[in-house]
């Protein structure tokens, strides 16, 4: 049996769920060139090959913008912050003082033992976040174990910058929780890889291994949980530029 998703309806036992209103008809993908401005997508889940794949020859800023021109077409007001679970000052809660002289500001923050940090930073996320199920430090080793296993399959950066989008959008929605948040980490990584990256049916095959071993689920599940991320994202898998490049430039500075 799949693990659900609080909120998120996909169908089972022979019931019928449309997902229509998802959807744009349109043909902006044709006239894309000629009336950019009134374009919608086709599909919001849609994707043309060009974008992000990791055989084209394009930069990696390219293959962000190429993405980010599309979703910014849609007009998309997004309440989605990049910035939020991974604010700076996150870590410090209590233990920082900040000090204003005439000409400059600066911040000291006293020692304190990783453990007491740990749980001031888990307890002041919980009393901002009351719907979130999960500690933010859960939330971040999730997000570590997702760039990790990007790196051992070769992804591009722009994909683990998608994938951390699709999870973090599915963590503030409070969607997640103990019994399905790897699972949904994982589905966040092999949608990202399918939408950005040209990837052949081995190196498919390839990450869907990975992920098994690294989150310690069975694949049947995995495959089985990835419509179901689909759907709580509403099939709107095109990004933005200013969702995805917060996160591009921070793994960038991590390697």
């Amino acid at each position: 049996m799949v693990l659900g998703m609080e909120g998120v309806e996909v169908g089972a036992d022979g019931k019928i769920v449309s997902y229509a209103k998802f959807l744009y008809p349109t043909n902006a993908l044709v006239g894309r060139k000629t009336d950019v401005h009134n374009a919608i997508p086709l599909c919001r889940a849609g994707v043309p090959r060009s974008v992000g794949g990791s055989r084209h020859k394009t930069t990696t800023a390219k293959t962000i913008s190429s993405a980010a021109d599309i979703g910014n077409e849609v007009g998309e007001l997004a309440e989605y912050n990049p910035n939020l679970l991974d604010d700076p000052q996150w870590p410090c809660g209590k233990h920082k003082r900040v000090l204003i002289f005439a000409s400059y500001m600066t911040t000291v923050i006293e020692y304190v033992k990783p453990s007491d940090l740990k749980k001031d930073m888990n307890e002041t996320f919980k009393e901002k976040f009351p719907h979130i199920k999960l500690t933010l430090s859960k939330i971040r080793s999730l997000k570590r174990e997702m760039r990790n296993l990007s790196m051992e399959c070769n992804l591009e950066p722009v994909t683990v910058s998608m994938a951390y989008v699709y999870f973090e959008k599915l963590v503030l929605q409070g969607k997640l929780n103990k019994q399905n948040r790897k699972l949904c980490a994982g589905a966040c990584v092999l949608l990202a890889a399918k939408i950005s990256s040209d990837l052949r049916k081995h190196e498919v095959k390839h990450l869907i291994d990975k992920l098994e071993e690294r989150f310690r689920f069975n694949r049947r599940d995995l495959l089985g949980f990835e419509f179901t991320v689909l759907v709580a994202l509403e099939l709107a898998l095109y990004l933005p530029e200013n969702q995805v490049l917060p996160h591009f430039r921070r793994l960038a500075q991590q390697s």
